[in-house]
């Protein structure tokens, strides 16, 4: 049970609570169908169809397109992800993409661009992805090679784009380019010849992901989004919206495996009780507990301020993504440990969450460059602040 659910000073909203409800729902209307679909590496049909149905992907545009909310709701997103990714990781994914691959558009897509696709992208009729990272390029965006040039009129992207999620089942993708001495994004829709997709790689948690090649694609000059060299603004902000939702996935992944371990440890007896109550599992299973709560209160307070103001709450979503990501990672370890054996067991759901949480730690910001980060941020702010006491 969360704080939220107690009520109270921290009570979240009714609109957001309606939108919990209505995500439990989708996540447990195809709860039968998660074993098959997160093993999947193409989109499942079951989970896009029952995800177009319930129109919850309405939440990853602006209202002038179709959305629920004005703009882009960090919070929204983020309590929607909890309740999906506890029962379906495919099903996480599937929904979040909508806004991470589109939001840039949102932000700097010309008009067409942006009637032509965003109300498509709210009706899920439409796949979005956003293509950043390169075979040899993660972290470091600025070491890109993919660019876009300017040739009668039109723009030609080349370049080699990698681990990109929903690559080959996407119909459009945000592809962060070189422009000349700048960085722009380009939208090219999938269908536009000189596109190879290829799916070289797999990871522990399958995922709809795959490699794309731009080989002389040319798309109109209307579809650069932004101004050129807004490219890095653009994925910032990206980044500013949707990073501190990953929080909340991964918050859902780890209640789902405290749930899984109590389900276990309480209907299992050794010694003539029952195994919740036997040496150090009491005190395991109080610990995720306490952990959970922690991080849902930051996740939850983080996402509430990047609705407000996404840049100026960067480090608080990014403080929120560590902290869930991380905390999901105990739990679900802790959960396997309690449950022994059966905590081991292929195919269980416990294996699908214990593989689903250890990818969270690496994407959308890898823990180790997210602290990095945060270092530098409050080293400045220590020296500001002496500064301001001399």
């Amino acid at each position: 049970m969360s704080i939220a659910d107690e009520g109270g000073l921290f009570e979240l909203p009714s609109r957001y609570r309606e939108l919990q409800a209505e995500a439990s729902e989708l996540a447990a209307s195809v709860a039968a169908r998660a074993a098959v679909a997160d093993e999947a590496d193409a989109v499942d049909p079951v989970m896009l169809r029952a995800l177009r149905d319930s129109r919850l992907a309405e939440v990853t545009v602006g209202s002038e397109y179709g959305g629920r909310f004005p703009r882009i709701d960090s919070l929204a997103v983020t309590v929607v992800r909890e309740a999906l990714a506890g029962v379906s990781g495919h099903l996480d994914s599937l929904f979040a993409m909508q806004g991470i691959g589109s939001f840039a558009v949102s932000e700097g897509g010309s008009d067409a661009v942006r009637e032509r696709w965003l109300p498509a992208i709210g009706t899920l009729d439409a796949i979005a992805a956003l293509a950043l990272t390169e075979p040899d390029v993660g972290s470091d965006l600025k070491a890109i090679s993919a660019t876009v040039t300017t040739v009668g009129g039109q723009l030609v992207v080349s370049g080699h784009k990698s681990f990109i999620t929903n690559a080959g089942d996407a119909d459009l993708y945000t592809v962060l380019c070189r422009e000349d001495d700048l960085f722009s994004l380009v939208l090219v829709p999938a269908g536009t010849p000189g596109i190879t997709v290829t799916r070289p790689h797999q990871i522990i948690a399958p995922h709809v992901l795959g490699d794309v090649v731009f080989d002389g694609v040319r798309v109109p000059a209307d579809h650069r989004v932004g101004e050129p060299g807004q490219g890095f603004a653009l994925a910032l902000a990206t980044l500013a919206t949707f990073r501190v939702s990953v929080a909340g996935a991964a918050l859902g992944v780890a209640q789902a495996a405290l749930d899984e371990a109590l389900r276990h440890t309480t209907g299992r007896q050794q010694f003539g009780s029952p195994l919740a109550r036997l040496g150090p599992v009491p005190s395991l299973l109080a610990l995720s507990w306490i952990e959970i709560e922690m991080a849902r209160s930051l996740a939850y307070r983080a996402a509430a301020a990047a609705t407000r103001d996404p840049r100026a709450s960067m480090h608080l979503s990014s403080m929120a993504k560590v902290g869930a990501t991380e905390v999901a990672g105990r739990v679900v370890d802790r959960a396997v440990q309690v449950m022994g054996r059966f905590g081991l067991v292929r195919g269980s759901v416990i294996e699908r969450l214990y593989r689903e949480a250890r990818p969270m730690r690496i994407y959308e910001g890898a823990t180790e460059v997210i602290l990095d980060s945060l270092a530098r941020q409050l080293i400045k702010r220590h020296g500001a602040g002496q500064g301001s006491a001399e």
